[in-house]
């Protein structure tokens, strides 16, 4: 297998002198067995999209004819489309239960993990709908924002194929803090922008579409949990850094499918539904688990009476989170969608390690004789094997040798059962036949208690044949299950030359204006405050301010053609301050919900009150990052303002929230 970092890390990444993204996604015409495997899912996924659209097709002309032998051709037409459906189907349940091309190439023999394999999506050009918002909302020249809109596109482009490394990680969080910018830029509350997101479901293939942008942040979101499980699978678990780094993957998997749970609903696809994702977030703990399995008995002394008792729960521990992933897999909902290959390793897990668990307990009740004896003072061992177990063991004193003998053959009657029962599982999938690591791992871990038994097992043994209780599960790492961070990608908006988002935003509606100030000995007559934009916080009746037609509640966008969206305070009071007898010319817009004050408020002391209150909660309402209705997939409460605090971005907040002085000119 040669699917290793080198082949990957191929135009990965380049810095840009300019600031933007350049990040580069994998190569497709390097293939290593994991792009391999990708293309042969995408082929499949749009040959299922087309058998799927040939069947509704078909199924719609059934209905509409009233002619027997249209209906008949039709019925036929049917019965070879979803032949060709379930063909398709099994080949594709067959690419995503290849488990072995994730996997180490590491020497060592590791039990595989399930690794998950990418949503795939369709390429769409925004080119067009990206255009006509920016001229008919921005009321700017859309082929001045060529390049950011190439910029985005290429992103995007980009984000379909990441590599399987921290680089691959950085692209998909980074095209994900992006749709938080596009979303505020150019999806208004009640107008679409037009696009339709296609994603493919990860296991069966089937295609969802929206015009929805939560659904493109939700796959995104769940192509960086597929990832995590990916770079957890392939780690080389025969050493410490490698259990690290794979207990790290699960974890960051685990809070990236909890996360999505949690913050939307609604999903479109299987795979994203709150059935699924809870099964995948158990999934991924229980391979946590595991992991810290494998790093107590890669440490562990083999004649330690301690050593073997703490891999015994923890291998006991194992087995029961397994025995709960396969709970979740047995829902009516994922009965049949779940691959048939993943059920069946989680059955072998809960049978192997729960075999492990019985045979570390009778390597300390066999061969740990010497430190149980060496503590019969102060009880201490025999304590502890006491503590391993459910229960007390019928008729048996752990203190006699020859009673902890009879339990240790006992718990390693259990070990070959179980293992017994794993290999029997194994040979009944076809998948898992195919993978050589599995059985060897099964077949050594039999061939070991098989011989331990052997060697303990006395012909001239008469004695009753004792119970072994089960194993007490015990963990001394409990998974910490780690949401994703989004704020270790900073990134600028794309964007950002359209203004801030505190005032140019789909959400918000203005009418532009363009005035002329010519200075009189009293000054401009208007009062200025906040930085980008800057706001006319108040002007002075009688003055040229107002006789230009400024009013309060104005942004200053351009001075002298100059733009100033983004300029300081003390910018923009420069360039006022350095017209010439000419005077200034300035661009102007005010907010609709100013214009409307404006008209609305009489011309009462208690009624300007009323409309400085009003803009107040106003700016109160601009500062708080509420919920946002997202069509007919919903991001939940509690999400849209969390992005924004994590977000690396440039906008300022509105200016009701500045504490600066307001200045006259």
């Amino acid at each position: 297998m040669s699917d290793n970092a080198s082949d990957e890390d191929t135009a990965l990444r380049e810095e840009g002198v300019s600031g933007g993204s350049v990040r580069k996604g994998c190569d497709p015409l390097v293939l290593t067995q994991r792009s391999k495997l990708q293309q042969r899912r995408a082929k499949l996924n749009q040959q299922i999209n087309r058998e799927l659209r040939l069947r509704t097709g078909a199924e719609n002309l059934y209905r509409a004819t009233t002619n027997q032998k249209v209906k008949e051709t039709v019925s036929l037409e049917l019965s070879f489309v979803n032949s060709n459906l379930q063909l398709l189907k099994e080949e594709l349940e067959e690419l995503n239960s290849s488990m072995e091309v994730y996997q180490t190439d590491s020497e060592k023999v590791n039990v595989p993990m399930i690794p998950l394999g990418l949503k795939e999506t369709k390429e769409i050009d925004m080119t067009i709908p990206l255009q006509d918002f920016i001229s008919e909302h921005y009321g700017e020249d859309a082929s001045l924002y060529m390049a950011e809109i190439k910029e985005f596109m290429d992103l995007r482009q980009a984000m379909r194929t990441p590599s399987r490394n921290g680089a691959g990680l950085e692209l998909l969080m980074e095209y994900y803090n992006q749709l938080y910018f596009l979303d505020q830029r150019f999806f208004a509350p009640h107008k679409t922008l037009g696009v339709h997101f296609h994603w493919y479901d990860s296991l069966t293939g089937v295609p969802s579409f929206q015009r929805a942008l939560a659904f493109e942040k939700g796959s995104v979101l769940f192509n960086i949990g597929a990832l995590y499980t990916q770079i957890g699978a392939r780690q080389d678990r025969s050493t410490m850094p490698g259990i690290h780094n794979a207990i790290d993957a699960f974890q960051r998997a685990a809070g990236a499918f909890l996360y999505l749970q949690e913050n939307f609903s609604h999903a479109p696809s299987l795979d994203m539904s709150s059935p699924a994702l809870s099964m995948l977030v158990r999934l991924m703990v229980a391979q946590v688990q595991e992991c810290v399995c494998e790093r107590i008995t890669l440490t562990m002394e083999e004649d330690d009476l301690m050593s073997n008792l703490k891999a015994a729960q923890e291998a006991a521990r194992v087995s029961d989170v397994y025995s709960l992933v396969l709970q979740a897999m047995s829902v009516p909902l994922l009965k049949d969608y779940v691959p048939f290959s993943w059920i069946s390793v989680v059955q072998v897990k809960t049978q192997h390690f729960r075999a492990l668990a019985h045979y570390y307990t009778a390597i300390a009740l066999c061969d740990c004789t010497d430190m149980i004896d060496k503590d019969k003072d102060d009880g201490s061992g025999v304590k502890a094997l006491m503590q391993v177990h459910t229960r007390p063991p019928d008729r048996l004193c752990l203190q006699e040798p020859e009673d902890r003998l009879r339990l240790g053959k006992a718990h390693l009657r259990k070990a070959i059962i179980r293992h017994e029962e794993a290999l029997r599982l194994h040979g009944v999938c076809k998948m898992l036949r195919k993978m050589d690591i599995l059985q060897e791992v099964l077949s050594y871990g039999h061939t070991r208690s098989l011989e331990k038994y052997s060697d303990i097992d006395q012909e001239d043994d008469f004695c009753e044949i004792a119970e072994a209780p089960e194993i007490q599960s015990h963990t001394h790492q409990k998974p910490d299950i780690q949401p994703p961070d989004f704020s270790l990608v900073r990134i600028t908006d794309i964007f950002h030359r359209l203004g801030p988002l505190s005032v140019f935003s789909a959400r918000n509606r203005w009418v532009g204006r363009h005035v002329c100030l010519i200075r009189e000995e009293t000054g401009l007559g208007l009062t200025l405050r906040g930085d980008s934009p800057v706001l006319v916080a108040g002007v002075l009746p009688g003055g040229c301010a107002a006789e230009a037609g400024l009013h309060e509640g104005d942004y200053i966008v351009t001075v002298n053609g100059s733009d100033c969206k983004w300029a300081e305070h003390a910018e923009v009071v420069r360039a006022l301050k350095s017209c010439s007898e000419r005077g200034v010319e300035l661009d102007v817009i005010t907010l609709h919900t100013h214009e409307v004050e404006r008209r609305a408020a009489p011309l009462s002391p208690s009624s300007d009150r009323e409309t400085q209150s009003a803009r107040q909660k106003r700016h109160s309402k601009d500062n708080d990052g509420g919920t946002t209705s997202l069509l007919n997939w919903n991001w939940r409460s509690g999400g849209g303002g969390g992005v924004t605090k994590r977000l690396g971005s440039t906008f300022s907040l509105p200016f009701g929230s500045l504490r600066e002085s307001e200045s006259m000119y």
